[in-house]
């Protein structure tokens, strides 16, 4: 690599558009020189509307192409082991959307097809390099909120799916499962950046709704390594959509929404205040830039195949029971 890190995107679909494709081109030292889709004509018309040199239809071509130094994984996570596993025998450093792939142990597989071929792994858990998130670990790190006690998390959604035009996202043979493994992900890796891994975990899935396969409620609890406890409930077919996260601890409490921008509110015996940081434009684009950084080798980032299998592995146990 010189000094400058070329990407090539498989799978430049929706979540490419703004969210991470444009963050290729605007992080330092890096560009986007490649992008691939099935469908040759909706590959060509995002490079011409993203001013990418080059397009593909085929992963394989866009793996081999030398002009290519490293391969972003945009496709749903039925596909995500199949090509990490040739970038990485490829000798291509690899970053992949999340959920990392459909079950721990394909994240597992993925983790030490990396390792041997002395690749490095990322995953798309951006949250972890984003200035609000940041916020709230600095007020953890600070003891804004004393010793930290529990954790707890509410999510609900909904439901507006159409039986009969199913998103893949609740396909469980693309995607693993429902939107718990869509959404929830995020959280449960916020909380492993946040309070550090989860050490065992226990839950239960159900399909309260009976519109799509995948599972639409799940409860469950944890402990982290540190001791702090957890909890956590998600439920997809809720009357009204609502998002919380708390983080309780023995001089006050901290609450956020993973997905909202509402502000972060640190409330303690002297009172309420309010932490309001806006989102950038394109959302992965700090995490990103973090993987440029290492890459380079003038940093870290903080996603990596390794936390996102703990993450996997918290899901799988939460939803491992069927009710």
């Amino acid at each position: 690599m010189g000094n400058t890190i070329r990407w090539g995107i498989i799978g430049c679909g929706n979540v490419t558009e703004v969210k991470s494709g444009p963050g290729f081109q605007k992080a330092d030292r890096s560009e986007l020189v490649a992008v691939m889709r099935r469908n040759g004509e909706l590959a060509a018309d995002y490079a011409r509307r993203h001013q990418v040199p080059k397009w593909y239809d085929d992963a394989e071509a866009l793996i081999r192409d030398p002009d290519v130094d490293a391969v972003y994984i945009a496709t749903p996570p039925s596909s995500h082991k199949a090509y990490a596993l040739a970038a990485a025998a490829a000798g291509k450093p690899v970053y992949v959307e999340k959920p990392m792939a459909l079950n721990a142990s394909e994240c597992t597989e993925m983790v030490e097809a990396c390792r041997e071929a002395g690749v490095p792994l990322f995953v798309a858990y951006y949250r972890r390099a984003l200035p609000r998130f940041l916020k709230v670990k600095q007020l953890l790190d600070m003891g804004a909120i004393g010793d930290v006690r529990f954790v707890t998390t509410v999510h609900t959604k909904r439901l507006t799916e159409d039986p009969d035009r199913l998103p893949w996202r609740v396909v469980p043979e693309l995607s693993g499962g429902g939107h718990f493994f869509d959404l929830a992900s995020h959280t449960l890796d916020l909380l492993d950046f946040l309070l550090g891994p989860i050490r065992e975990a226990a839950g239960r899935a159900g399909n309260q709704g009976g519109v799509y396969p995948a599972e639409d409620i799940v409860s469950g609890s944890y402990v982290f390594e540190s001791g702090v406890q957890g909890t956590g409930l998600w439920c997809f077919t809720a009357y009204h959509a609502g998002e919380v996260n708390e983080i309780v601890g023995s001089r006050g409490k901290l609450t956020f929404s993973t997905f909202g921008s509402e502000p972060i509110r640190l409330t303690t015996a002297d009172g309420i205040g309010d932490y309001a940081l806006e989102q950038p434009p394109h959302i992965q684009q700090p995490l990103i830039q973090t993987i440029v950084d290492e890459l380079l080798g003038a940093g870290k980032c903080p996603s990596t195949g390794v936390s996102a299998m703990r993450t996997a592995r918290v899901m799988d146990e939460l939803v491992k029971v069927r009710i």
